[in-house]
């Protein structure tokens, strides 16, 4: 195996980086404010003016498309290449995205027909519109195969009923994938259903939030008797689980290139607190102790990069069922960063919890991560149940 990136990778990391720390993190100040006075509401962590010239600066250096094919005017540049980018972009803790948001890219790229492309999948591959899956419910969220909106067949027409809990950028979204049981008999093995819900549906609302933790700001959706025509099926009736499973699969690595971002940057700042921070008449850096957070941060870093990196590459190759893979660095991440924020903050002191310095929010921000997009506990059991049946690999 090659561990080396790409050149051409290399130079994008490198491009991504600088925009990460001289244009994004120059607002980091603003973002730890907004984050501190929101309270209660929704106020977007960066004032739309802000947001839209970053978008403007990204597309300027080739942030725009970076895995979309070619043929929908994207770079095709792939999974390993977007994974860099997302890594890249956490050296700052502006919470920016590359448009377009890959796993609802994929997503709809496998599975938009006739109208849909026009619709709904080169507008969202274009940047020009937003999305948000509607998976999760009050009672269903590790257990998928738990939810209970239903889409249920009417004279001709599908009708949607139910709530979804905890939802992303709900309000933010021109439309919504949601997932609805139109067969109870069958459920995930044959009775769940996609369907594109434009914001402006009848009977749709988004009538809360919940405050949550760090920059979080999820979403309940309520579904009312809404009317949709079969042209808002996304894929086939009945067929949502699978291609559901491959864009979790697709999150989790996400989250756990920003894990490797924010990471890098906490060595970063405990190094340079290491190396000009004394106590006692003595540097920090000469201290045991401090050495070896610093080593141990690293290499758990390098370990997690590696078992991330490997992941992306397997997507791009178009190897088959990842998903005890994609477990494997949602835990490595989540659970590496979770480490390396905590000793970051010891070696700081009471400037660590301060928000004089960014380390007290990615420490809220990351302890999400654990939680979202499958719990540790979920993925070690999906581990497990993987080689208790199949046994190990050979690679």
């Amino acid at each position: 195996m090659n561990f080396d990136l790409p050149p051409e990778i290399a130079m994008i990391r490198d491009t991504v980086h600088r925009f990460a720390v001289e244009t994004l993190r120059p607002h980091e100040p603003l973002v730890l404010r907004r984050e501190a006075e929101r309270g209660f509401t929704d106020t977007p962590l960066l004032p739309p003016e802000i947001e839209a010239e970053l978008h403007v600066k990204a597309r300027d250096i080739g942030l725009y498309g970076i895995d979309v094919p070619e043929e929908f005017g994207g770079q095709d540049l792939g999974a390993l290449t977007k994974c860099v980018v997302i890594e890249q972009l956490k050296h700052s803790i502006v919470p920016f995205v590359a448009p377009p948001d890959s796993p609802n890219l994929h997503l709809l790229q496998s599975l938009c027909r006739g109208d849909q492309v026009e619709r709904y999948f080169l507008p969202y591959a274009r940047g020009e519109k937003r999305a948000s899956l509607a998976l999760t419910e009050p009672a269903a969220g590790s257990d998928a195969g738990a939810i209970r909106t239903s889409a249920e067949r009417r004279n001709g027409r599908w009708i949607l009923n139910g709530t979804k809990s905890f939802i992303s950028h709900a309000r933010a979204a021109d439309f919504l994938i949601v997932i609805a049981v139109t067969d109870p008999a069958k459920r995930n093995h044959g009775g769940m259903t996609a369907f594109l819900v434009d914001k402006d549906a009848p009977g749709l609302s988004i009538p809360s939030i919940y405050p949550m933790i760090g920059e979080y700001c999820p979403y309940e959706v309520v579904l009312d008797n809404v009317e949709l025509g079969d042209e808002h099926v996304l894929g086939e009736v009945g067929d949502a689980f699978g291609p559901l499973q491959r864009r979790l699969g697709l999150r989790r690595m996400e989250i756990a290139a920003r894990c490797l971002g924010f990471a890098a940057r906490c060595i970063e700042m405990m190094i340079e607190q290491a190396n000009s921070r004394s106590t006692f008449g003595r540097l920090l850096a000469d201290r045991q102790t401090i050495q070896w957070w610093i080593a141990d941060s690293w290499q758990e870093l390098e370990m997690a990069r590696l078992l991330t990196y490997r992941l992306a590459t397997r997507l791009d190759r178009g190897d088959g069922d990842l998903r005890t893979e994609a477990s494997m660095v949602k835990i490595q991440g989540t659970e590496m960063i979770t480490r390396v924020i905590d000793r970051t903050i010891q070696a700081f002191g009471g400037m660590g919890v301060s928000k004089e310095l960014p380390l007290e929010y990615i420490y809220r921000v990351v302890r999400v991560y654990r939680i979202v997009e499958g719990p540790s506990e979920i993925h070690r059991w999906v581990i497990a149940r993987d080689l208790l049946k199949h046994g190990q690999p050979s690679s």
